[in-house]
């Protein structure tokens, strides 16, 4: 063990850690994701419920993880060995381990098309996306599609093959603030548009009215896939934390990153969304179609919106990368710890198992659009067993593992190596054994349900 941790890679330090994990969080769950889950499910109200969610739900499960990375100084299948070889053990790691390998290869179809819509801004193009049916002919097009994700693909790729410090941390470190700025500059000009001003009031006045048990259901999922929570990736990361690094903290400062860029999401979208319809509730009803359909009309009917196009979609990209990074940094440790691979054949392998997927979901919509698993195109199809299956159950055995196996108080002493107290000690007892296994259980059966036809989300 001790051979182990010396070799092991390690983050310069906090600001490494968080801005690492800030920029596994801080993806197309937010950019994308977020802003038109609130535009459906009630704006200001579901807002509400998110950071309410983020501040118990997500905290706990932050630290949860953090902490089962660092004091085993290993990823998702190793940190659960490391307390038994039980048959339940090794699912469990297992299980984190595997969801990063499914997520980062349809991840990287959509940052594909992300950096289409880019390069169609750049070269002056802008104005063809906004035209109807541009987005359906451009994903079944097939080899448009396919070179779009290769490309990204392989810009992951470089980056993982330069290591922990020299790839994810240093590329992190100059994404994150780039992104921040971006968001900011994007949103003021969003919510002084004319008509904008309902928009904000919409997102970010909670009205009652607009509250349902869908409005809980539905933050708690994005909740998982905004915070990269059940993902490996934070007990990865985890692992790479120094000792003397402070877990609260650090947390506290992802979840506030975090919930701040999907805020400015809001902002940028919602508002301009409002300017451009005048809250016609079909528009806000346009669901994952809102950035790539919905938004380019939004800016060709704007003063500037080629440049504010160019902007967004380039802080998107970003968004894109820094997530891609931290999945397949996960999927990759996997293989160098399991298996006792160098850096370089992990990281050939998780290329090949990403070329073989996503190309399936590349060219799901196009040439392979006859093929199906479980009437869903294989985008669709991964999307739905990773998020609302494997990383509810995910969550549940990571659950289970520090309320019944580890034991609350080595997590507590894991937390406190900085000689700082806990300050959230009571939250998090009380979340990790009763609250979070029951959320996680409820998102599986409803995700399920709803697929099944029996609810509607």
């Amino acid at each position: 063990m001790d051979t182990q941790k010396q070799k092991r890679s390690a983050f310069s330090g906090k600001i490494g850690f968080v801005l690492s994990a800030a920029g596994a969080s801080v993806g197309l769950g937010n950019i994308w994701r977020f802003p038109y889950l609130a535009a459906k499910y009630g704006g200001g109200i579901f807002l509400l419920v998110y950071i309410v969610l983020a501040a118990t739900f997500g905290y706990t499960m932050i630290v949860a993880e953090t902490a089962l990375g660092r004091m085993t100084h290993k990823s998702p299948v190793g940190a659960f060995g490391a307390f038994g070889k039980k048959g339940g053990l090794r699912f469990g790691g297992w299980i984190n381990a595997v969801i990063p390998i499914l997520i980062v290869p349809y991840y990287s179809v959509i940052g594909g098309w992300v950096i289409r819509y880019l390069s169609e801004y750049i070269s002056g193009h802008g104005s063809e996306l906004s035209q109807d049916g541009y987005f359906s002919n451009f994903i079944s097009s097939g080899l448009s599609a396919e070179v779009c994700f290769l490309i990204f693909t392989v810009f992951t790729l470089a980056i993982i093959f330069a290591g922990v410090r020299n790839g994810v941390e240093r590329v992190s470190k100059v994404m994150m603030p780039v992104l921040v700025v971006l968001s900011v500059v994007i949103a003021g000009y969003s919510v002084t548009r004319p008509g904008a001003l309902e928009g904000v009031k919409y997102f970010l006045v909670p009205n009652v009215a607009n509250f349902s048990w869908m409005t809980v259901v539905t933050a708690m999922g994005q909740m998982f896939y905004s915070l990269s929570i059940a993902m490996g990736i934070l007990v990865t990361f985890g692992s790479y934390m120094k000792k003397d690094v402070s877990i609260e903290e650090s947390t506290e400062n992802v979840e506030v990153f975090d919930t701040a860029i999907a805020i400015m999401a809001g902002l940028m979208i919602i508002p301009a969304v409002f300017s451009f319809s005048g809250g016609d509730p079909d528009t806000l009803q346009a669901g994952p179609a809102l950035m790539f359909i919905t938004i380019p009309k939004v800016f060709e009917s704007m003063g500037f919106g080629h440049v504010v196009g160019i902007l967004f979609f380039l802080l998107v990209l970003f968004a894109a990368v820094t997530s891609s990074i931290a999945l397949t940094e996960s999927a990759v440790s996997t293989f160098e710890d399991e298996l006792g691979w160098s850096r370089e054949r992990a990281t050939a392998l998780i290329g090949l198992i990403m070329v073989a997927l996503g190309s399936l979901s590349a060219l799901g919509y196009g040439p392979l659009a006859g093929v199906t698993v479980f009437g869903m195109q294989f985008l669709d199809f991964f999307d739905f067993l990773t998020n609302s299956v494997m990383m509810p159950i995910a969550a549940i055995a990571i659950c289970l593992l520090v309320s019944r196996v580890i034991g609350v108080q080595k997590i507590e002493e894991e937390v406190t190596l900085d000689g700082k107290p806990f300050r959230r000690k009571k939250i998090f007892n009380f979340m990790i054994q009763y609250l979070c296994p029951i959320f996680a259980a409820i998102i599986l059966i409803s995700s399920v349900a709803n697929a099944l036809g029996w609810i509607a989300m």
